[in-house]
């Protein structure tokens, strides 16, 4: 057991600044350039990194932490099914702020161009990412594709990695719980 709560100890410490950098490029998406905009992407709004990938990861980050450290006569098994189900919340939340920072970066960021303000790259499907030379067509806010790319393809990374840490403690304590008991009965 001792190497087991250790284990998801280590994955709890990991899970915490992963979910603090998520909640900070969210933050920085809905100030682009240091700047309030009102007139932002539509999934920007939906926060996947500040919910998803940063506050509901901070419960699967804080029980990792704890496990095993509370005064309380908790089963051995029962601990590690608890780190079970916090890793299926952490799984949810980097599933989401993946979705959302996926879809946000297919459609394209809502900026003025010489038409007005609209989603110049909606139709294309991401393939614009492909393309910096129609970034230009973006005139207000200021670089709003380059800011929108590089903190999406973040947030798409953080997601990753919280997503397999949440999974690897989701086996951890599957195994625990189960096989522990076993072992211990021989």
């Amino acid at each position: 057991m001792c190497c087991s709560v250790g284990f998801a100890r280590s994955l709890g410490l990991a899970l915490l600044p992963l979910a603090l950098c998520s909640i900070l490029a969210n933050l920085l998406l809905l100030f682009t350039n240091g700047k309030n905009q009102d007139r932002l992407s539509t999934y920007i709004w939906y926060c996947g990194g500040l919910g998803g990938g940063g506050l509901l990861m901070l419960v699967p980050a804080v029980v990792f932490i704890t496990l095993g450290k509370c005064s309380c006569c908790w089963n051995e098994s029962i601990m590690m099914c608890g780190s079970a189900f916090a890793a299926v919340l952490g799984l949810l939340g980097s599933a989401y702020s993946f979705v959302i920072s996926g879809f946000t970066l297919l459609w394209g960021p809502h900026c003025f161009t010489s038409m007005g303000w609209e989603y110049p790259f909606e139709d294309l499907g991401g393939r614009y990412l492909l393309q910096p030379e129609t970034w230009s067509q973006c005139l207000q806010p200021l670089n709003i594709v380059e800011w929108n790319v590089t903190l999406l393809c973040i947030l798409l990374g953080l997601a990753v990695l919280e997503f397999i840490i949440c999974l690897l403690q989701l086996g951890n304590g599957l195994v625990n719980a189960v096989c522990r008991p076993c072992c211990y009965k021989q």
